[in-house]
């Protein structure tokens, strides 16, 4: 089995996975992987910008008629494609909303495959800017000798640095994990 095959069997294990899969499959016969894909990214960069949002993700109390109806006006107002809209509206009648970030994840990983990319899940402190990520990839790309497709998530309990995951390879360059190794060290 390639690389990219079992990435394509760990990302349908998850149930976020075979909502990511179904949205992957539809969006290849549709033509629209890449727009389906910017969509999904502004999803995710929502999710992680607005509380309200993530909020209405995970409130269990919210009826599946009100969550279809404020998906449906939120991807109306982000200007998502009908792929994205469609599904986040079954995400929604499925009381699955809290599976949003993870189907965007899954969709991002399955893109990348398709596209003969490996991902690299990319962990930071605070939001990476263009340039830091377009050189961060062309460094990764550079490691493993293939194109690398960055999958961001800002976590600050790291401090600072950041760590990269590829595959089960963990590069933790986070001043969190410096600092506890120079703990230990003192500790002796």
């Amino acid at each position: 089995m390639d690389n990219s095959s079992g990435n394509q069997a760990n990302v349908q294990a998850s149930l976020s996975g075979r909502y990511a899969t179904a949205l992957f499959e539809l969006a290849r016969e549709a033509k629209a992987i890449d727009t389906v894909e910017a969509s999904l990214a502004k999803v995710q960069k929502a999710l992680s910008e607005s509380s309200d949002f993530a909020a209405l993700t995970t409130n269990a109390s919210i009826s599946r008629d009100t969550a279809k109806k404020v998906v449906a006006a939120i991807a109306k107002a982000m200007k998502l494609d009908a792929l994205t809209t469609k599904t986040l509206g079954v995400l929604a009648e499925n009381r699955r909303l809290a599976e949003t970030a993870g189907v965007a994840r899954a969709f991002a990983a399955l893109a990348s495959a398709h596209r003969g990319e490996i991902t690299a899940e990319v962990t930071s402190a605070h939001v990476l800017s263009a340039a830091q990520t377009k050189a961060l990839s062309a460094q990764l790309k550079a490691r493993v000798g293939r194109d690398v497709a960055i999958a961001s998530k800002i976590d600050p309990t790291i401090l600072g640095g950041l760590t990269v995951k590829i595959g089960s390879t963990l590069i933790d360059n986070s001043i969190k994990t410096r600092l506890n190794s120079l703990a230990q060290a003192m500790k002796g």
